[in-house]
């Protein structure tokens, strides 16, 4: 007479429901690195002097890094890092426009500096 055998299972499905479940459940930790480097971003956009030349951009950093700071205090570390890295590149961009406008502005000044040079050269040489 033949033994009726329980079905074999194999443990490798359980294992892996097993370890997706626990690391759905686990927390997103805080993003305290990105903080300090977004942080960092917009106080070196500030001292490009995006508050002249690239002030909406600065602004819209700061916004988003007060967001992000009070997505810390509620403890939602996802939204604190996308609202991090979102400041960190809109203070980037404010910084680069100022540096460029900047540049545009000291190349207009040389621009006319030659123009005046070249003026009292002709003078001089009638």
């Amino acid at each position: 007479m033949k033994k009726l055998m329980p079905p074999k299972t194999s443990v490798l499905p359980i294992i892996t429901a097993t370890v997706l479940v626990i690391a759905s459940c686990a927390s997103v930790p805080p993003p305290v690195e990105q903080m300090a480097v977004s942080k960092a971003a917009v106080d070196n956009a500030n001292s490009a002097g995006s508050n002249e030349f690239a002030p909406l951009l600065l602004k819209s950093a700061m916004d988003k890094m007060d967001a992000a700071e009070r997505a810390m205090t509620a403890e939602d570390y996802s939204n604190a890092r996308q609202q991090a890295e979102q400041a960190q590149v809109d203070a980037q961009l404010a910084a680069a426009t100022a540096r460029t406008s900047k540049a545009q502005k000291a190349a207009g000044a040389l621009q006319e500096d030659n123009r005046v040079l070249r003026q009292e050269l002709d003078r001089n040489a009638q």
